[in-house]
């Protein structure tokens, strides 16, 4: 049992395409066309979140979600290069007023892998003269939305982005290539950097002074396979600063360090207001590879379940810049809803118990959606969508969540009906 902290938010996290639906030209898009998802499944059709905007918002405000992570499509907002679709753009000021008017307060994210075909096709992230195409892209959006919203995130897990799309080659554009991989980190280490002085120089034109933007930074437990073997330890490190701690040094702060190269003469100084991270999973790390422990709690996906890790990230992150921290994407994939409650629980009761100066949770996710390589077979959501009927349908868990919002915590009551039920699968 656990009281949440006075002012600490919770809330909900989506993102454009994985939720809106819809035929849009964008290397998701092309992607599914062409049949790359695991299970047939199409962006297409996701929860038709852009039809059904005040029924999603209304299911928000009877949740009792404090604050909604949402973000924009950029193909729809920029469907040719340099021209911007006006409709598209008011439908995110629709979004945003709705919220605003349900007393949810907005967090936008700007880039969340997703970007229009021609964009791709001139290269993507693997130019760095396109970070001048995404900014331009990026001040029209805080022209037309920046009264709108205060908070912002530029770009979504730059190094999954990479690492998924040019490494691993699993995502579009489907590159296997450690050269390639390094360079987007770079290129998207820039764009985040003058993202964020290109914000905050709009919004103060517009005499707003209230302007906080970070970067989302996925980060993952690495721990050594054997803890007391020198080679798992030193290979741990070598990971961890490949992965995510050379990228949070140079979008933190703006040092850079080998393999990280400073492409468009970024300063050193700060480039977040607040630590925005995304955490899921723990790995075992040996030699060059990592994969989860075994004999440990998994989850549908077979990621390893270790709550503590979210605080050893955390304190990662305040290390290097003493901040307000968020966590601005965690969750589970539980198809039958069987243990999301403790997972829930268990991660959210840590954040009351530490020292530091956490702000706001955002539940990956508002509703089962469209989870990009893995179609619509995962399942995140608070919410159950059936993707023949489009039906919404709230599940235990968002039941478990909206009580604990309401209470500020969780009792005894709440423990019994909700977490103690809950058991992990081991394997």
């Amino acid at each position: 049992m656990f009281k949440l902290k006075e002012n600490f938010l919770l809330g909900v996290a989506t993102a454009s395409t994985q939720i809106e639906g819809g035929r849009v030209n964008s290397n998701w898009n092309d992607f599914c066309d062409r049949k790359m998802t695991n299970d047939g499944s199409d962006v297409a059709r996701a929860n038709m979140h852009y039809e059904k905007l005040e029924e999603d918002t209304e299911l928000l405000k009877k949740m009792g979600i404090q604050t909604y992570r949402m973000s924009l499509e950029w193909a729809r907002i920029e469907p040719e290069k340099g021209k911007f679709d006006t409709k598209a753009i008011d439908h995110y000021k629709e979004e945003l007023s709705l919220l605003k008017k349900a007393g949810i307060r907005p967090l936008i994210s700007l880039y969340h892998f997703s970007h229009p075909m021609w964009f791709e096709n001139s290269g993507g992230f693997t130019k760095k003269e396109n970070v001048e195409v995404f900014l331009n892209y990026v001040k029209t959006c805080i022209n037309e939305l920046g009264s709108l919203c205060s908070d912002y995130v530029t770009i979504n897990e730059p190094n999954v982005y990479a690492v998924q799309s040019f490494f691993l080659g699993l995502w579009p554009p489907e590159k296997k290539s450690i050269a390639k991989t390094l360079k987007v980190m770079n290129i998207l280490i820039a764009a985040h950097c003058k993202a964020y002085d290109l914000i905050h120089e709009i919004r103060k034109e517009k005499g707003l002074t209230d302007t906080r933007v970070s970067f989302a930074h996925h980060m993952q437990a690495f721990h050594p396979k054997d803890k007391n073997r020198k080679a798992d330890q030193r290979a741990t490190k070598r990971i961890s600063k490949i992965f995510q701690d050379g990228i949070m040094e140079a979008c933190f702060k703006g040092e850079f360090s080998f393999p990280f190269k400073n492409i468009l003469n970024i300063k050193k100084k700060n480039y977040v207001d607040f630590i925005a991270i995304n955490y899921y999973s723990r790995q075992a790390v040996r030699g060059l590879s990592y994969k989860a422990f075994e004999n440990t709690p998994k989850n549908d996906l077979g990621w390893d379940i270790y709550p503590l890790g979210l605080i050893e990230c955390a304190q990662t992150c305040y290390n290097c810049l003493p901040l307000p921290i968020v966590i601005s994407e965690n969750g589970t994939c539980d198809n039958k809803d069987e243990f999301r409650c403790r997972y829930i629980y268990d991660h959210l009761k840590l954040i009351s118990e530490s020292p530091l100066p956490f702000e706001a949770y955002y539940h990956w996710c508002f509703i089962d959606n469209f989870e990009w390589k893995e179609g619509e077979s995962a399942r995140f959501g608070l919410v159950h969508c059936n993707y023949e009927t489009q039906e919404r349908t709230i599940k235990k868990s968002g039941e478990f969540y909206s009580e604990m919002i309401k209470k500020r915590g969780v009792d005894k009551p709440m423990m019994e009906k909700y977490v103690e039920p809950c058991k992990y699968n081991v394997k």
